[in-house]
């Protein structure tokens, strides 16, 4: 049995976007209700040679509309790094999702053998596949960034749990 390359993407893309979303929303709440200023958990971090919340949000979306514009043929879409309150993080995973929302799985499906160019013509130039782009470098990049802005918030004393990283599906 096969899976499509669209199925292992783009919904799961959405998916965890929105658990992000929710737990980003829990975590304000989680400030204001203790009367925590909201940096000391946006710039949180598990060890000081990590990124702080606000990176690893950033760099999870990052990865979410590369990921499937790549898949898709399409350009990727460039944001800056500006964001520093909760407000603005929520509105770059709003962004984002309205993003992935415009790919359809005729872009994606059936180009799993599209070459994908990581940094080209740099020393760190990668070539991968669409599958193998997606399987060993997006997803798991995706996923250590959403994991780690959810430890962070978990490690701060934000009530969150497994279901409130799994989100809805």
């Amino acid at each position: 049995m096969t899976i499509s390359l669209y199925a292992a993407s783009v919904p799961v893309f959405k998916q965890m976007l929105a658990s992000m979303s929710a737990v980003l929303s829990k975590a304000e709440q989680h400030a204001t209700e203790k009367n925590i200023d909201p940096n000391a958990l946006l710039q949180a971090r598990l060890f000081p040679d990590m990124f702080a919340l606000v990176r690893q949000v950033q760099i999870a979306a990052d990865f979410a509309k590369s990921v499937s514009a790549r898949l898709a043929g399409a350009e990727v879409p460039s944001y800056e790094d500006t964001e520093q309150t909760f407000a603005e993080l929520q509105a770059r995973i709003n962004k984002t999702l309205t993003f992935i929302d415009t790919l359809t799985p005729a872009q994606i499906d059936g180009h799993e053998d599209r070459e994908i160019v990581l940094r080209p013509g740099t020393p760190k130039e990668r070539k991968f596949n669409g599958q193998a782009y997606l399987l060993h470098y997006g997803l798991p990049q995706f996923f250590f960034h959403a994991t780690t802005a959810y430890a962070i918030l978990r490690h701060n004393g934000v009530e969150i749990g497994k279901r409130d990283f799994m989100g809805e599906y």
